[in-house]
């Protein structure tokens, strides 16, 4: 492709001296699993995200799923989910044994919102999972206030949002507690599956822990009061992320350009990109646009030697394994599966390369591009 999807070798090329001296003090302490490396990540992450605790798990996944079971969720309970995530954010809920409600999403943002989330509160409802998609927190002061009302907790799964904030406050540190994935295309990426936990709650973070390293006691490693499993984050990794972490500022004011220049150079076409809500800063993790024509534009794209991605297509309540739990629609989710596509979105994509793109979608829509001229402005 002329133009990747991603292009983590740029990034990777930023820190590549510090990614090295990592990978060299790791590996001379021979702490492969534990030790300095993680303990030093988990206190700069906590520190970013603005909480008090931050446990560093095996990946994104495992986050979601240590920390529903550490709230006590589990089987005979419900938890409210978008329908429009990652597969990972429903699965995460069944594997509690906990049953995962799926509800709609708001059409300009594609995120949860209170009033999307209120008419499927039961009984059994124990927690609402709001997923920050795209890098864009969800409006976490009215989802907040919801949640207290009826007495359930809130989780964030923020693992596309490292960075993101509403209204000025952290991704992760919005709520009873959030997670991340660390996997190799996220804003801040390992090299290889990697998550965290953050949370305010100092019990609740033990409680993790704990679960997280096969219910070990913390005064006595051979005592395991609690069954818990082996999802530790290794210390390379947290290493590598320690590394990267200085530069995701500078990566996510790279990203909101890129943002930026896209809002003007597709300004006009018969495409538009989801809106970001104010009082979201987005991290972009993902450069998002909706058209009726999804199929043809990808084709066309693809054949101008341009990349792009769809996420997601099958919203989760229309996946194999919870088609048995709902049947009635969720419109917004199900028409926005079929428009949905994502353009390329990294630090490094240049003005020239947007321009090319925005080129690419103005020809096969036959429209002239007299907007580019402004957006280079």
């Amino acid at each position: 492709m002329t133009i990747p999807f991603l292009d983590l070798g740029a990034m990777h090329a930023e820190v590549a001296p510090q990614i090295e001296a990592a990978w060299r003090e790791v590996s001379g302490s021979a702490r492969f699993v534990g030790g300095p490396s993680v303990e030093d990540f988990e206190a700069r992450w906590a520190a970013y995200c603005g909480t008090r605790h931050c446990v560093g798990v095996a990946n994104g996944t495992a986050a979601l799923e240590l920390a529903l079971t550490a709230l006590g969720i589990g089987r005979g309970h419900e938890v409210i989910v978008p329908a429009n995530t990652f597969i990972a954010s429903a699965a995460a809920v069944a594997a509690t044994g906990a049953t995962p409600v799926f509800a709609d999403v708001d059409p300009p943002t594609l995120l949860l919102t209170a009033q999307s989330i209120a008419p499927h509160l039961t009984p059994r409802t124990s927690a609402i999972m709001v997923v920050h998609l795209y890098g864009q927190p969800a409006d976490m002061d009215a989802i907040n206030a919801l949640a207290s009302r009826v007495g359930v907790c809130v989780i964030e799964d923020a693992a596309q949002a490292h960075g993101a904030t509403w209204r000025g406050q952290r991704a992760g540190g919005l709520s009873t507690v959030g997670c991340f994935s660390f996997y190799p295309g996220k804003n801040l990426g390992a090299f290889g599956d990697a998550g965290a936990v953050v949370t305010n709650d100092a019990v609740l973070a033990e409680r993790i822990r704990q679960l997280a390293n096969h219910g070990r006691c913390q005064d006595d490693p051979y005592r395991h009061d609690i069954l818990g499993d082996n999802q530790r984050l290794d210390s390379l990794q947290a290493a590598i992320l320690s590394a990267k972490l200085s530069r995701l500022d500078a990566w996510n004011a790279a990203r909101r350009r890129v943002a930026r220049l896209y809002a003007g150079a597709l300004e006009g076409l018969p495409v538009r990109l989801v809106s970001v809500a104010e009082g979201a800063v987005s991290s972009h993790h993902l450069a998002v646009v909706r058209t009726p024509e999804r199929t043809g534009l990808k084709q066309a794209l693809a054949s101008a030697g341009i990349a792009t991605g769809i996420h997601y297509p099958i919203p989760c309540h229309k996946q194999a394994p919870f088609l048995a739990r709902r049947r009635e629609a969720l419109p917004v989710s199900e028409q926005a599966a079929g428009e949905i596509l994502s353009l390329p979105m990294y630090p490094h994509l240049t003005e020239g390369q947007v321009f090319q793109i925005a080129e690419a979608i103005a020809s096969f829509a036959a429209m002239p591009v007299a907007a580019m001229a402004g957006a280079r402005s």
